[in-house]
Order: C-alpha cells, then structure tokens, then sequence
C-alpha cells in the first residue's frame, strides 16, 4: 500500500484531502465542520472535529466567506454561535464551488497563454462563475474570406534604435521610431507604430520589437462591485507609455460586424473593436475569441491608450491594436480605455471601438445608430453615457 514515489507512506495512508467545507456547528465546547472530500462524491460528506483538520487556508476561506455571508444579511459571527441556516450554508457552498470553478479557469487561462504575464481570478462580489463560450487567443482569428498577408522584407540594422531613420522598418515605412531605449512609446497616439517583424536580422531583444513579445506583467480578471462585470486590474506598477496588452479576438469583415452587432444589441453587451485606420472594412469581434482584453472596461479617464501597430501584416486596413499606459498606473489599479476615444485631430489616424449601442465614437459619424448606454465608471469627468 505504501508508494514512496506518489509520496504515500504509512504514516499518511489514511489521509483524505479537504476540496472545500460545507457546514458548521458547534457541540458543547468542540466545533465541527461538514468536509466535501476531494475525488468523493456529495454523499460521502462528513462531519469531522476541528482539531481532525489540516487544512488552515480552507478553513480561513470559510470563516471568510461566512463572516461576509453575515454581513450580506445584516448580522455578524457569533462566538456562541451553534449552528449556521440553510440560507447561510448553501451560500457557503456555492461560494466553494464558484471559487474551485475560478481556480480551474485560472489554470486554463494561464496554460493557453503565450505571454510572460501570469493571470490571477478573482470574485469576492457575488456568485459568478467563469464566462461562458469564451476561448482565450494569442494573436488574431481570420474569419472566412480574410487573408493576412505575411511580410516580404526586413531591415538588415546593426542596431535598429541609432539607425532608425535608415533602413529600419519605421523608416522604410516612412515613419518615425516609436520607442525610446526602455520600449516606452514616444509617437502621438494616432500615429501608426511599424515593429521589426520574423525578416529582420534584428533578435527579439531588438528595442523595435515591444508589443510583439506579448504581455509582461501579472494582471487580474477581478468581478466588479458596481454593476460593470469583469474588469482588470494590475498586480505590478506599470510605467507611463509602456505597452500593456493587445486587443485581440476574431477578424470579420464590417457587413458581419454590423449582423453581429444587432445580436450584441439585444444582449446588452459588445466586443466589437473597427479597424478604420484608413478605411473601415475590417472589425475585431472579442465576444467569443479573446485574450484578457476581453474584459477590459470602459473609462471616461482611462489609463490606457490605443494605437495602431503593422508587424508581419502591412495591410493598412488590418492594424494590431495595442494598449500602452497613459500614465504611471498603481499595483492594484484598474485599467480602463476610452471606448469613445479622441486623438489630435490633425493625426485623424485613430482606432475606434465599434459601439453598436449608439455611435462609434472618436472622429465622425456612424451609420450603426441605436440606443445610449449609462456609463458607470464613476469618475469625476464621466460623460454620463458610452456613447
């Protein structure tokens, strides 16, 4: 019976693992706790004496959750308490079952990724679970009859930053450099980026290769407390015009969109991102494929910015989109875009989110008029509506 390579001896034969803890009451002075029992169905529940439990950060969870549970009907834990209602221990085990849920979003979320940055979940507002029909993406998803065209050429720089305004990829593309030594962006927003792409002789330590190494810093897919669902915040200071993500999801051409969109409408929610860097033909759906862009939210005073970035595809209509910090942002702050956003008109070269509530905001009109939406970002210089 005895494993020494699965770690199972003699002295721990007979140990079960806690997955979470259903219940509790108290006899006389001992208090006990109904255990679900990890890899045991519901029926095998038991009620179990503290002092039989190992399991200290499950047991600090649940005294967590209870506490709250309280708080939400108005009460507060009782030392004398003796048992829990009905009421309070199912909230309790929805809430363990949510939170294993979440653990094992969490875990997919991370294995697809392709970035450095790790991604953490949490919900500690209510109880729901991960999205459904969402699939996390690296990079885009061509729908039918789109083509992204694979670069042809590359710049042959020694050192790309000092020869920049030579045959490096910016110049070539008549341009300007748009990173300084530490990859922070120093073009206007609205101005297009042109990276260093798979043809260059440049490695991928090249200081014109930025958002093409992906995400680097540890964010959080956090439930909101004020109605506005996911949001996302920083677990890491994040530095004024550095890069912080992509928005990435499926490309379809504006005719699928605008059929998407009357969908989207009656659901109350979109994901629709136009590519109208010189025409719009193309759009960015996130609803279904997406990465942790999916989930930003909506600021009147963002903290991320957009910009238009040409890699391995050069095709004007079909920019990445990239976020870079406005300013220095806080460990622990959400970070939020303009979904109606204004650049300099003079550099009339803006990305715009697709609203399909009302107008697609930024630079003039739209055909895709419908209805306005309460904004709820709370800050001092709220428009009051998205759109």
């Amino acid at each position: 019976m005895c494993c020494p390579s699965l770690g199972i001896t003699r002295k721990n034969l007979c140990d079960f693992e806690v997955e979470y803890l259903c219940d509790y009451k108290k006899v006389q002075d001992e208090e006990y706790y109904l255990v679900k029992w990890r890899g045991y169905p519901e029926s095998q529940n038991t009620w179990e004496p503290r002092k039989n439990l190992r399991c200290t950060a499950i047991l600090k969870q649940f005294h967590r959750d209870l506490e709250q549970a309280l708080i939400r009907r108005g009460g507060k834990l009782k030392k004398n308490m003796r048992l829990l209602d009905q009421g309070i221990s199912s909230y309790l085990v929805q809430k363990a079952k949510q939170r294993r849920a979440l653990e094992n979003w969490e875990h997919e979320l991370n294995a697809k990724r392709s970035h450095k940055g790790r991604i953490v979940v949490e919900n500690e507002v209510d109880l729901d679970g991960p999205p459904r029909d969402f699939v996390y993406i690296n990079e885009y998803k061509v729908g039918e009859g789109i083509t992204l065209n694979q670069v042809a050429v590359g710049c042959e720089c020694s050192d790309c930053l000092s020869e920049a305004a030579g045959g490096c990829c910016p110049g070539a593309s008549r341009h300007k450099f748009a990173y300084n030594e530490l990859g922070q962006v120093k073009i206007k927003a609205g101005m297009p980026i042109y990276e260093c792409n798979s043809r260059c002789n440049c490695g991928i330590d090249c200081p014109n290769r930025v958002v093409q190494r992906g995400i680097r810093y540890d964010l959080c897919i956090f439930r909101t407390a004020n109605g506005r669902g996911w949001g996302v915040r920083t677990l890491e200071k994040i530095r004024k015009n550095s890069f912080v993500m992509e928005y990435v999801g499926e490309i379809i051409t504006s005719e699928e969109a605008e059929r998407r969109g009357q969908i989207y409408d009656r659901q109350g929610a979109t994901y629709l991102f136009d590519l109208d860097y010189v025409e719009d033909m193309y759009t960015v759906d996130a609803a279904y494929y997406g990465n942790i862009s999916h989930f930003v939210n909506h600021s009147c005073n963002p903290n991320l910015q957009v910009y238009n970035v040409f890699i391995e595809n050069l095709d004007e209509r079909l920019p990445r989109i990239a976020f870079f910090a406005t300013r220095s942002i806080r460990v622990g702050e959400e970070l939020t875009f303009d979904y109606n956003m204004q650049v300099d008109p003079v550099n009339a070269e803006s990305t715009r989110m697709d609203s399909n509530f009302g107008l697609v905001g930024g630079l003039g009109g739209s055909p895709k008029k419908r209805m306005r939406i309460e904004c709820k970002c709370g800050t001092e210089s709220c428009r009051k509506y998205l759109f």
